[in-house]
């Protein structure tokens, strides 16, 4: 895997790291390959029980885009007029998406600086945004004359609501940390130098958590989300039955019942 993207897995917790800190963390094609496989491997390895994304320096998560990659790269389409440059959406951004998104266990995003474009997105896929008070927010696509991409347009109006999502898209700004929390983009905001700390200490007590519950938690709420309630009421029930014949809800009601802590085996 390359250097631009690290990848770790300890006790359960794979933690992800965007590490082009002198770019601030932009996507050029080695780091968007890279990060797509890593985040592929942490969603399939079963060992695996949670997923911390994060990214080198304190300037920035990730910016998006590779500009200054890509301005090249647009220069060679038109010599050649293939069109290949913004096949980057279909082979690069969506499956990072689907697999943070789709991941049987929890993704933690732990924004250290500016998230913007689809460095905004790929936050925005995780189930849970720990930031640091001198992070921010940005779309950015309208801003370089593109729509969104990285699966924006899903996620942000459901944290924010259409109106606002439609504002923060047709005129990208700032969107400073204390702003993003009042929003509900940011689940958690801490001092920028306690981030590392609170990320790892909050992706590990996942990582030693219910695992199938957590899988179980997070499609139940996906399918709310697009179903009425009748099938959202069916799909609890599918999911519940689920939840409930693992090791993990066994062990649950044990130590409940003898007033004990619960050693979680995943399964």
């Amino acid at each position: 895997m390359a250097d631009t993207v690290l990848y770790e897995v300890s006790d359960g917790l794979a933690t992800i790291t965007l590490n082009r800190p002198e770019a601030m963390n932009a996507l050029n094609i080695e780091t968007k390959v890279a990060l797509r496989d890593a985040v592929r491997s942490a969603a399939a390895d079963e060992a695996v029980r949670a997923v911390l994304l994060t990214a080198a320096g304190d300037r920035a998560f990730c910016v998006g885009q590779d500009l200054k990659e890509h301005i090249g790269l647009l220069a060679a389409d038109r010599e050649t007029g293939s069109g290949e440059t913004m096949s980057t959406v279909r082979e690069h951004y969506n499956p990072i998406v689907r697999a943070l998104a789709d991941a049987r266990k929890p993704v933690v995003a732990a924004v250290n600086g500016v998230a913007a474009g689809a460095g905004f997105g790929f936050a925005l896929a995780a189930d849970y945004r720990i930031v640091a008070d001198t992070a921010a927010f940005n779309t950015s696509f309208a801003g370089v004359a593109l729509t969104a991409d990285s699966g924006i347009s899903w996620t942000l109006p459901r944290v924010v609501g259409p109106g606002r999502a439609t504002d923060l898209l047709l005129f990208p700004r700032s969107i400073k940390a204390q702003e993003a929390y009042e929003l509900g983009i940011a689940n958690r905001l801490v001092p920028a130098a306690d981030l590392r700390a609170e990320a790892e200490k909050v992706a590990r007590a996942l990582a030693e958590g219910p695992t199938v519950a957590y899988a179980a938690l997070k499609e139940s709420v996906a399918f709310g989300l697009t179903h009425s309630l009748d099938e959202t009421l069916e799909k609890e029930d599918e999911l519940q039955s689920r939840a409930g014949s693992s090791e993990d809800h066994a062990t649950a009601v044990r130590a409940f019942v003898n007033k004990e802590t619960p050693n979680y085996s995943g399964r």
